[in-house]
């Protein structure tokens, strides 16, 4: 028997084998092992077999042979004859694992048990078999799903439990995972994988939907590590097979398409992405009649197209699979109609620059669909249009509107199609739902018409301006609600892109009709009213503005209008507050205009006040763009001018917070609910504390409040028990920051919060937040700190070796070493033999990362700036005394700097870092720099590089430290 029989027969005996372990099958598995000789497979089936049966002579033979033939050899004297009590257990326990192999359909039902106890007895019996023999696990999963006798109930959580066991969204744990399937023997996998494939023959379309896409999980698994090579082959085979079945076909296309979905590119060979275009452009074709099938094919064409390049690149297979897209797209079905346009969407994004051919029947195909299909094939239709206008938004970008430098890949699609399209879009505008201003999650074709006119305007800029006016102008005054709201909204979403000086003269034009219009009785009409006007004040206003759309003139009459509709109904209430928001950003760094606001400062705070304390509402979005708005009119406001009116404030969200704590805690909700409150009202206090920190005569408002507000923050913590509120740990960050050496009485009652949340590796937001704290209070306190510095830098370190902590907080905790070493000075010395090989070690990962990942790249730049501001906050520290420690080190940080700037992607960020801590070095070290100096010339070329930048704190870093590297 060749070698592929043996396989076909080994995986037919173990689904007979798992259903009951019987002696003769296994015995004849064994038989077949030791045939192709695999020792150790034949040594585990004679086992388990000599379980039911310790006489049976021919398994005894066939076991001391392989016992003789393994490697390293086995003991043959044999256990079970002995009575040997640990090989019997183990015999026992292999048993075990047979007998829960064929009791799984039952433990499988028995976990979805509405009974509470047999539910959680038969978890626990599921993870205890998935520990205890992970392969025989899998293997059991994947008889079940492929088995059409098996109840529906437990093949469906058989395949939910079989996903799970190969991946997961969280990174670390899908590794785990992927090692786990990794290190299950070949014999078994075979066996899985074959039951898998089965499954997609399945009648039942449930076990066929799951069975696919448990074989992408594999794929994504395997075909990277150049393993199941034959999958695409096999499934290809589903295919081509004369007289195929309809749901094998589909479930095989679905598979298809997960895996495509699920691998990279570059793991397919050219080949095998021809063979899969092929098969699903054949499963789209008209004369496939079944319904499933050609939608299966659709759907794995969208995740087939990023591997299609090269078949995008010739000519004649384009146009092939253009017009199957097409013709698709015009299909009787709705669902297949949507899924081909959302094909063209995809098409648009990826391969923008070989639609030039096609966009004219693109147009007539996009436009019928918009004005006469069904609003999910509609939204697709648009949503093409969107994704036109967000390539060449990036495309102008990146060229930086020079036509000369972009004409080649930038056909101007938008610009060429404007006198069609716009009004195309103006139409959709009027197709609005009664309720969608209700919805929070509504997205209806009114609202993709006015996000993609948004998008048009910011291609074309003010040549969208002429084409949307007219439409404006005469539907404004209609009676029917729908034309003045949809009027209002092209306006509206035409405000980002155009030049000031088109749109400055229409806003001033308009302005007082849209505050009028704030008094309409249609609520739709007064809610896009609200949006337009706070995207008036986001995109045109700013006090220094050449064109100003809010003049001193005008102010008055706009708060008066605010703060009157910011009592209607919740969702205008939540616009208006919006539009206070973008009112106050505008004066925000303007200086002496700042005054401007003072006069309706009481007013403005009083409003927003009550707004928060609406109880005509249980939407929380609008209590947090009520706290959110009063943060930035706290920030706007001349705090000089307003010092008792932002204290009055102060004491207010005090008592607050405070009341938070007395709040009756019955449920989950009502704990969220109370944690919510006190996460905005801690936001409040530390935007209050920080302004007030700005001026030393404000400063002693802080002070005088500062023991109420940690014994709030401290309750608040308190409260939570195992957790710490991030929101409340930035508000001490504040706190700490403002009132400097004077927040060292809070610290030995604070310590153990601060401590908690950097131990607080789960909720890896709280652990970033609070090493940032560790950096103010280390600013505030100086060598106030150090009796909590073992303390802090022994979690750091634990941190930084934790391979659970989230990536994102490491560069912060280099950061903070600085920060530490700053404030402490020569007593950084004992940290140095555990911090320094720490920054060695993450330097050298940065040489390792993935060049060609975005996020990578990023991650990259953060981890480097913080080991840069970690090497000048150490350096600094023992610049006055003990220099000589950071000997030894500075070789490497030169290597270290060199690579850096040799390296492209690094970003300003990381530039001025680099240089300043080179000038902390040559400053620190002086004369015992020269040398290294001297040899690595590199640094002469980096600073040239940045006295030539236009960022005049780089050019002033990068003078300073040229200096110190000339005295050293």
């Amino acid at each position: 028997m060749d070698d592929h029989k043996e396989e076909e027969a080994i995986a037919e005996l173990s689904c007979a084998i798992a259903f009951k372990p019987d002696l003769q099958l296994l015995h004849l598995r064994a038989a077949f092992f030791d045939s192709m000789g695999d020792a150790e497979a034949t040594i585990r089936d004679c086992e388990a077999a000599l379980c039911l049966d310790p006489t049976h002579s021919d398994t005894l033979d066939l076991y001391n042979k392989a016992c003789g033939q393994a490697d390293p050899p086995k003991n043959t004297n044999v256990a079970l004859h002995n009575n040997d009590r640990n090989q019997s257990w183990q015999c026992m326990n292999l048993f075990q694992f047979h007998k829960m192999a064929m009791e799984i359909t039952q433990i499988l039902l028995s976990a979805q048990s509405p009974d509470g106890k047999i539910r959680t007895a038969a978890e626990e019996n599921l993870k205890q078999f998935q520990e205890q023999n992970l392969p025989h696990f899998l293997l059991s999963l994947s008889v079940e799903l492929s088995n059409d006798q098996k109840p529906p109930e437990s093949r469906r959580l058989a395949g939910i439990i079989l996903k799970n066991s190969l991946d997961a969204k969280d990174s670390i744990r899908k590794e785990e995972l992927t090692q786990r399937w990794v290190s299950v023997s070949s014999s078994i996998k075979v066996q899985i994988k074959e039951s898998l494939l089965r499954t997609l023959g399945s009648s039942v379309s449930e076990a066929r939907h799951t069975s696919s896409q448990v074989i992408a999980k594999v794929a994504s698994i395997e075909i990277p590590r150049q393993e199941w090579q034959d999958l695409i082959r096999q499934l290809l085979n589903n295919m081509t097979q004369q007289q195929a079945p309809a749901p094998l076909k589909q479930a095989t296309l679905e598979a298809l398409g997960y895996i495509c979905e699920e691998v990279s590119p570059q793991d397919l060979e050219q080949e095998q992405v021809n063979a899969v275009l092929t098969a699903v452009v054949q499963g789209m074709n008209q004369t496939e009649h079944d319904f499933e099938v050609r939608l299966a094919a659709v759907r794995a064409l969208y995740n087939a197209l990023q591997f299609a390049q090269t078949n995008f690149d010739n000519e004649m297979e384009r146009n092939f699979i253009m017009k199957v897209v097409c013709e698709t797209a015009v299909s009787k079905e709705i669902e297949i109609r949507q899924a081909a346009f959302e094909c063209l969407v995809s098409i648009a994004s990826m391969y923008y620059e070989i639609l030039e051919p096609y966009m004219q029947a693109l147009f007539t195909l996009t436009a019928n669909a918009v004005r006469g299909d069904e609003e999910p094939v509609a939204l697709q239709a648009v949503e093409f249009w969107s994704s036109i206008c967000d390539e060449e938004i990036e495309l102008q970008e990146e060229y930086g509107g020079a036509d000369e430098g972009n004409s080649s890949v930038h056909s101007h699609f938008i610009e060429k199609a404007l006198p069609v399209l716009v009004p195309m879009l103006l139409e959709t505008l009027l197709k609005q739902e009664e309720d969608q201003d209700q919805d929070d999650g509504i997205w209806n074709l009114s609202m993709a018409g006015g996000t993609c006119l948004g998008l048009v305007a910011r291609t074309v800029g003010d040549a969208v301006v002429p084409l949307v006016m007219p439409f404006v102008e005469s539907n404004i005054t209609k009676s029917a609600w729908r034309s003045r709201e949809a009027a209002t909204f092209a306006f509206g979403s035409i405000l980002e892109g155009p030049s000031l000086e088109k749109l400055t003269p229409l806003v001033h034009a308009g302005l007082d009709f849209l505050l009028n219009a704030m008094k309409d009785q249609n609520s739709h009409v007064k809610d896009t009213t609200a949006w337009t006007l706070g995207r008036i004040f986001e995109i045109l206003h700013s006090a220094s503005s050449a064109y100003p759309v809010i003049t001193p003139a005008n102010l008055p009459r706009v708060m008066s209008m605010l703060l009157e509709s910011i009592r209607d109904i919740p969702n205008v209430a939540e616009k208006v507050c919006g539009a206070i928001y973008f009112l106050a950003q505008g004066y925000e760094d303007s200086g002496a205009n700042l005054s401007v606001l003072t006069p309706f400062l009481g007013d403005i705070i009083s409003a927003l006040l009550s707004t928060a304390d609406r109880a005509d509402t249980n939407n929380s979005r609008l209590r947090s763009s009520a706290y959110e708005t009063l943060n930035e009119i706290v920030r706007s406001t001349n705090i000089s001018e307003t010092s008792n009116m932002i204290a009055h404030l102060l004491h207010e969200i005090m008592n607050r917070l405070s009341r938070t704590l007395e709040l009756e805690i019955v449920s989950s909700d009502d704990r969220e609910r109370q944690s919510d409150l006190q996460a905005l009202l801690c936001g409040v206090i530390q935007v209050i504390v920080q302004k007030l920190s700005g001026l030393d005569e404000t400063k002693s408002i802080i002070l005088q409040s500062a023991d109420q507000m940690m014994i709030l923050f401290l309750q608040i913590f308190a409260c939570r028990s195992s957790t710490v509120h991030e929101e409340a740990m930035l508000a001490i960050g504040a706190l700490a920051y403002a009132i400097g050496p004077e927040f060292a009485k809070y610290m030995p009652e604070f310590y153990k919060y601060l401590e908690m949340g950097l131990q607080n590796f789960e909720e890896y937001q709280v652990c970033s937040i609070s090493v940032g704290v560790v950096g103010d209070i280390c600013r505030a306190l100086d060598e106030k700190v150090l009796p909590f510095c073992d303390g802090i830098m022994s979690q750091l370190l634990k941190d930084l070796s934790n391979s659970m902590l989230h990536r994102s907080v490491k560069p912060p905790i280099f950061s903070c070493f600085g920060d530490i070493a700053l404030a402490i000075g020569e007593h950084f010395e004992k940290y140095v033999p555990y911090a320094l090989p720490m920054l060695e070690g993450a330097a050298e990962l940065c040489a390792h990362l993935d060049a060609s990942d975005e996020d990578m790249l990023d991650y990259g730049n953060q981890l480097r700036r913080g080991i840069f501001e970690a090497y000048s906050g150490i350096l600094q520290g023992f610049k006055n005394a003990k220099a000589e420690l950071m000997i030894p080190y500075a070789n490497h940080l030169l290597q270290f700097t060199e690579l850096v700037f040799r390296d492209m992607n690094r970003d300003e960020g990381v530039t001025k870092a680099a240089v300043a801590a080179m000038g902390d070095l040559a400053d620190t070290l002086g004369p015992n720099t020269k040398v290294l100096f001297k040899d690595c010339t590199f640094y002469i070329d980096f600073l040239g590089e940045c006295l030539q930048s236009d960022d005049d704190q780089l050019k002033e870093t990068a003078t300073w430290t040229k200096e110190v590297v000339s005295r050293s």
